[in-house]
């Protein structure tokens, strides 16, 4: 038996020792004094109480009805006072019995205040005369539905609290599965284009240009292993979470890319037929990782768009270093309004919400003069740079 079991249970053997020497060593005293003595006296079962409140009660039951029954009052029928205090010992079982109608099932609920209910009325109609039965039943009936209000409410808030609780894990595990979705379809659908692109032109010129084919083979490979590479750090994360590893211990994983790798992007865009200009302007500086990684992946996005939609050889990426904002500006030369279909697609979708997350502002349509923009501007914190850089 542990220590908090052996106090429990020596607070329920001590309101037993307490209730019978209220009735048996102060037989002059009134039955207020009785009954207050027994409803403080409850304070020693609160450790039964959190283990089997059922037990708990009755105890409580059996020992207020042995207050009552052995109070002066109830046999002298002269000491009217008696009649008023002697049941105030059944209070302490109304106290037990809302914390069972809080925490218990309803089917124990049930039973206990029936019980309750009919040993209380049953003793105050036995011990209770005249004037003094009908006041002490309406205060009997009145405590009890107290009782059961105040352990009601506090169940029903309890279980309000733990379906908001469920609530924000299901929105935490959908809004998860938004941004691994996102990911992989900014991850897969880049490289799976070019991919497809540079095995076209490999297949067309196998047999004229063995050197063109050798470097669309070459980008293939390289362009499946960047992508192999990535599906791997994501699944190894996501396995990590579920091990609950990822927060004991130092992860291996390469860190996230981001605008310092649009350079890179840009060549492997160039492999597959675009030619990607890349301008720089403001002062550049150390991004907040929500944001890097964000624009990082509007720009991949966008260039997937125009390899796949635009059908162009050209397009220009911007990238401007606010004091409150940075503003991604991709613009192509091509079909335009044609590129606008993969608007009905995940890709512009998955960069409105990337934008919106960070509170943020997105812009994507064909220009007037033709071709087709996306711009996205992102709010940076006040000194984000400094305090990357301190971190």
């Amino acid at each position: 038996m542990t220590r908090a079991n052996a106090v429990a249970w020596a607070g329920g053997a001590s309101y037993l020792l307490v209730a019978g020497l209220l009735v048996g060593g102060a037989p002059r005293a009134s039955g207020t004094a009785h009954g207050v003595g027994s409803l403080l006296a409850v304070s020693l079962i609160v450790g039964v109480v959190r283990r089997t409140p059922l037990l708990a009660l009755a105890m409580a039951l059996f020992g207020s009805t042995a207050v009552v029954v052995g109070t002066p009052g109830s046999v002298h029928a002269d000491l009217s006072v008696g009649y008023q205090g002697q049941f105030l010992s059944f209070l302490a079982v109304d106290l037990v019995l809302g914390f069972i109608v809080a925490t218990c099932t309803r089917r124990a609920s049930i039973v206990a205040v029936t019980v309750s209910c009919s040993v209380q009325l049953l003793v105050i109609a036995v011990f209770a005369h005249g004037d003094n039965l009908i006041v002490n039943l309406v205060i009997a009936l009145l405590a009890t539905a107290a009782s059961c209000t105040v352990g009601l409410l506090s169940r029903e808030r309890r279980e309000h609290v733990a379906a908001l609780r469920s609530q924000e894990v299901a929105e935490a595990v959908t809004a998860e599965r938004l941004r691994i979705a996102r990911e992989l379809h900014d991850m897969v659908a880049h490289s799976i284009g070019i991919i497809a692109i540079q095995a076209g032109v490999g297949s067309r010129v196998i047999q004229t240009q063995p050197a063109e084919a050798r470097e669309a083979l070459r980008a293939i490979e390289a362009t499946s292993r960047e992508t192999l590479s990535g599906l791997r750090r994501t699944l190894v994360s996501l396995r990590q979470t579920d091990l609950g590893a990822a927060a004991s211990e130092p992860s291996p994983l390469a860190p996230s890319p981001g605008l310092a790798d649009v350079e890179r992007l840009a060549a492997a865009t160039a492999d597959a037929g675009v030619r990607v200009d890349v301008r720089r302007s403001g002062k550049q500086r150390p991004l907040p990782a929500d944001i890097d990684l964000s624009a990082y992946r509007i720009v991949q996005e966008a260039l997937t768009n125009v390899v796949r939609h635009a059908g162009t050889e050209r397009c220009r990426v911007a990238i401007e270093y606010g004091d409150e904002e940075l503003n991604v500006e991709v613009v192509d030369d091509g079909r335009g309004a044609t590129g606008a279909g993969s608007a009905r697609g995940f890709g512009i979708i998955g960069m409105r919400e990337r934008v919106a997350l960070l509170g943020g502002h997105l812009s994507a349509g064909p220009c007037p003069e033709g071709g087709f923009r996306v711009a996205a501007g992102l709010p940076l914190p006040a000194h984000a740079g400094v305090a990357v850089e301190a971190r």
